[in-house]
């Protein structure tokens, strides 16, 4: 398709760096101070040529394809700040990252207009939404890593990546990773990650030759959308050990990509078994690394965004 100039916020890191593997031009307003979503090229990222930073009071000047909102307050505020009139009726798509936090399946999204499409990551997610009169599609995510990195796994260890775990508590599964790590040897990476006596951060650019030497990737989070570090984690080859909750359900199989469960002490006995048994971790990593290839490589997650560009412009909008 044509190659579009395309206004967006900088919300997730990292799905923004992924985002942005897109062939087209994507334009992040700026503030004084960065403050929330207008940080533009901001963070621990390689931006290609095509992410370009606009001052927020020069957006109304300029031209676009299409508006892609990643927040409610993108959606709620934002664009009747920095937009000017003849913007805001441009095509618009709207990404949703979440499930719905108010209530699991009655929660209206707080988009319902016909003429926006709801973009979620997850098939749970738009399972759960009740997105109203708007429609919908799904692009599942999609990551890469480095081509020279390989799993190992020569640390007898586990990896929990996440940030913010203290302050995001139970609904990451705080209490999960702290009842765990007092019978398993984890360690805890990403921001604020010492307050829970973790490592720290680790720059996005350096996260799979990182953790690619640990035996397995533990995911205690009771209720969010997929993950990108499990993505990330898998592609790397990391067997995943997780709670069988929203869409990790389908992407983890039990002893073929890893292992999954509701059951907490099931999931520590499965890690100590890969502590003690590294041919067994082994032969989970080569199936994690082929299923995430097939699933969430970075052309098919282009190929997907491309599609939901030309619906958007095109205004094809068909319910889901």
């Amino acid at each position: 398709m044509s190659k579009l100039r395309i206004l967006t916020w900088h919300i997730h890191g990292s799905y923004l760096y992924y985002l942005t593997q897109a062939p087209h031009e994507f334009y992040l307003p700026v503030k004084p101070g960065k403050p929330e979503g207008y940080g533009g090229r901001l963070g621990h990222f390689a931006w290609s040529d095509n992410v370009h930073d606009i001052s927020a009071e020069d957006v109304r000047n300029q031209e676009f394809d299409c508006i892609l909102f990643q927040s409610r307050r993108n959606y709620e505020h934002d664009q009747f700040e920095i937009l000017s009139e003849k913007q805001r009726s441009l095509p618009r798509l709207y990404l949703e990252h979440d499930p719905p936090r108010e209530h699991p399946t009655d929660t209206k999204h707080p988009v319902d207009d016909p003429d926006v499409l709801l973009v979620h990551v997850t098939h749970f997610n738009d399972l759960m939404w009740d997105s109203g009169r708007t429609p919908t599609c799904v692009v599942e995510h999609g990551v890469m890593i480095p081509d020279e990195v390989r799993y190992s796994g020569e640390l007898d260890r586990g990896i929990v990546v996440a940030n913010g775990l203290r302050k995001r508590g139970r609904r990451l599964g705080a209490d999960l990773f702290d009842r765990a790590r007092q019978k398993v040897a984890i360690d805890l990476v990403g921001m604020d990650a010492e307050s829970l006596g973790g490592l720290g951060e680790v720059p996005h650019s350096q996260l799979p030759a990182f953790q690619a030497r640990y035996r397995f990737f533990f995911h205690p989070v009771r209720y969010t959308s997929l993950g990108l570090a499990v993505c990330e984690a898998m592609l790397t080859g990391l067997p995943i050990v997780g709670l069988a909750t929203t869409e990790l359900a389908t992407v983890v199989e039990n002893d073929r990509t890893g292992f999954i469960s509701t059951d907490l002490a099931e999931l520590i006995d499965r890690m100590q078994q890969l502590i003690a048994d590294p041919q067994l971790a082994h032969r989970l990593s080569r199936e994690a690394r082929d299923y995430a290839q097939a699933r969430f490589g970075i052309d098919r997650f282009v190929r997907d965004w491309n599609q939901a560009f030309d619906r958007a412009l095109s205004q094809r909008f068909v319910r889901s």
